[in-house]
């Protein structure tokens, strides 16, 4: 039966994604719904896109394992993300008129900055793309009851969000989230008021929290290395997630600048507040049957990812379970079909195109479908072959764009001296150190990817201050708002 209701889930979200498709009409349709979307679905793509796989499954075994300690990135960092995105880039973004993140590289620094940025993001995509797969198969292979082992099951949820993201691309998105979240926040819901009650009720679930010293964020104990341990998680969401398409997709598919800000920071607040849904209903699991601790032994990390859907159909009536499985699956699905489409978009516009300068708009469509495909097939391979969790998945995607992305897009906005130099010194060294301490020393006090990331800043400063040895390629802000005004019959887009 639950099966049924699941397949039936599953269609219905396709049916909206195909329907969505038919306005889709060019290229600004398929990557940014053509700036259209209101504040309601604004807020909905950005919350939606954030509470993925990794926030219901991975984050909340995270937290019944290590407390609040174990969770600086998500929910933490990510929420930061969005804010910083918002207010420190949403209007700048705007007004640029800019149809993804890679051309605000292209516009400050030229076409070489443009297509090294962009091939480090999309490499960024692998990883969160793959744990949302993995969810998707792990939440397909358990409701089969055994029928299917994980690796078929991931390449059944694959095909689901293939389908309707590559015919109505950020339409698609937009009305799967829309739809998507409204599951997700009446359905987590409704199983955290019953896993409550199953668990004594949620004083008693806080309580037993509290005493088992889950919600100390910053132990007494800590030493320096697990200060800095926690930076490095913190900042690789907090910092590495800002240079991301599917932000910058989701703020300039708003119909103005204004909802492109309070679409974002809504969106993070709810996305914050929320997390901790899914967090207490985890802990509420283990309170009530202290069984599930074992599985924090399992050889295989990806084990404790089993926490909520091993008590969902163990103890749960069957209209829990389909409020439970209908917003996981939301969740994996909003998040990873911007996930397919937001690497694919980059690599179209911002690696092919640069070498293809008499790219129409059709063919751009065209290249962008075919991309998806390919990528989709690339992150196929990387979730059937990695043991990791989808929290450790989502954090080491995000330290190459903190390492090679986030310094040129900040001093590329805010300093006037920054140079086509600097950026490149910024991403070489930036992401070259990050990979050699990651090789040489991956247990080291400080983190590789802050490593990286410090060596990133000292690359901008010296490649930007020094000689100039490779000419500037780019505009300075001023430039690029100026000729986006001109564009729009000579005022900026309002």
């Amino acid at each position: 039966m639950l099966i049924t209701f699941v397949v039936a889930y599953l269609l219905v979200t396709i049916a909206i994604g195909l329907l969505a498709a038919r306005r889709v009409h060019g290229a600004k349709d398929f990557l940014v719904a053509g700036r259209s979307l209101p504040l309601y679905m604004n807020v909905a793509t950005v919350f939606a896109t954030w509470f993925g796989a990794e926030t219901v499954l991975s984050v909340s075994a995270t937290f019944a394992k290590d407390g609040l300690n174990g969770i600086p990135g998500d929910p933490f960092g990510a929420s930061v993300c969005l804010v910083i995105a918002a207010l420190m880039f949403a209007r700048l973004f705007y007004r640029m008129n800019l149809l993804t993140i890679g051309d605000f590289y292209k516009q400050r620094y030229g076409k070489g900055v443009e297509v090294l940025t962009s091939v480090a993001i999309v490499l960024s995509y692998l990883g969160w793309t793959s744990a949302q797969m993995t969810a998707l198969g792990l939440v397909i292979a358990t409701l089969s009851g055994g029928a299917l082992d994980l690796n078929a099951a991931i390449m059944i949820g694959a095909a689901v969000v293939l389908i309707y993201t590559i015919f109505g691309g950020m339409w698609s998105v937009a009305f799967t989230d829309l739809f998507q979240t409204v599951v997700i926040l009446v359905g987590l819901t409704l199983v955290a008021l019953l896993v409550g009650d199953l668990a004594g009720g949620a004083g008693k679930v806080v309580a037993q929290a509290a005493a088992d010293g889950k919600l100390i964020m910053f132990p007494a104990d800590m030493d320096a290395a697990a200060w800095w341990a926690m930076a490095g998680a913190f900042f690789a969401f907090a910092f590495g997630s800002v240079p991301q398409q599917d932000v910058f997709q989701r703020m300039t598919s708003a119909k103005d600048e204004k909802t492109a800000v309070r679409g974002t920071v809504i969106g993070a607040l709810i996305y914050f507040c929320f997390a901790f849904v899914p967090i207490f209903i985890a802990y509420a699991a283990i309170v009530g049957d202290p069984a599930l601790k074992e599985l924090f032994n399992a050889e295989d990390a990806r084990d404790i990812q089993r926490i909520l859907p091993d008590l969902v159909l163990g103890k749960m009536p069957l209209w829990a379970q389909i409020m439970f499985f209908g917003a996981l699956l939301s969740a994996i699905l909003s998040t990873a079909s911007g996930a397919l489409l937001a690497p694919s978009a980059l690599f179209s516009e911002n690696v092919l195109k640069p070498f293809v300068p008499h790219m129409g708009d059709k063919q751009l469509l065209l290249t962008t479908r075919i991309i998806l495909v390919t990528f989709t097939a690339g992150a196929l391979l990387f979730a059937l072959n990695s043991k990791s969790t989808m929290y450790e998945m989502v954090q080491n995607a995000y330290n190459v764009t903190l390492a090679g992305a986030f310094i040129p897009l900040v001093a590329g906005a805010y300093w006037k001296k920054a140079t086509t130099q600097g950026a490149l010194f910024s991403i070489i060294l930036g992401i070259g150190t990050w990979l050699a301490a990651n090789t040489v020393a991956p247990e080291a006090m400080v983190p590789p990817n802050l490593v990286g990331f410090f060596a990133s800043i000292i690359g901008m400063l010296l490649g930007s201050l020094a000689p100039q040895l490779v000419g500037h390629k780019g505009h300075s802000i001023e430039a690029a708002l100026h000729h986006a005004a001109q564009a729009h019959g000579g005022k900026a887009h309002h």
